[in-house]
C-alpha cells in the first residue's frame, strides 16, 4: 500500500497489525512511513521515536525521527536526529541533504530575529 501510493489505507492495516502482533520494529517503521507520508507528522514522529528509545543505533528511525520533527518546526530536534543519523551512515547522501536543510533553516531563523 506504501509502494502504491496509499498511505491512509496502510496505516489502517499497519495499526491493526500492531495492535494484533504487538509493535514490532519493522511494523512500527512501516508505520512511521505511513504517518509521514500521510503528513501525519506528529504521529510519524511518535513512531519513530519509539523505535530510537529501544533501538537507539537504528539510523533509519533517526532518520525518520529527523524528518518528522523537521515537519512539526522543531528543527532543533530535526538536527540532533539528523546528525546522528548522519554520523551512523555517512554514505547516505540523502541524510546528509536533510541535515544541510535542516542546519539551513536553523541559521536562516537566526538571522530574522
Amino acid at each position: 500500500m506504501l509502494e502504491s501510493g496509499h498511505p491512509q489505507a496502510a496505516t489502517v492495516l499497519l495499526a491493526r497489525v500492531a495492535e494484533v502482533e504487538g509493535p514490532t520494529r519493522s511494523v512500527s517503521e512501516a508505520l512511521g512511513r505511513a504517518h509521514f507520508d500521510s503528513r501525519r507528522f506528529a504521529e510519524a514522529a511518535e513512531a519513530f521515536a519509539a523505535i530510537v528509545e529501544a533501538h537507539p543505533d537504528d539510523h533509519y528511525a533517526r532518520f525518520g525521527l529527523g524528518l518528522s520533527a523537521a515537519r512539526l518546526g522543531d528543527f532543533a530536534r530535526a538536527a540532533e536526529h539528523l546528525a546522528l543519523a548522519v554520523a551512523m551512515r555517512p554514505d547516505l547522501d540523502h541524510y546528509e541533504r536533510a541535515l544541510r536543510e535542516v542546519r539551513a533553516t536553523i541559521e536562516a531563523r537566526r538571522g530574522t530575529r
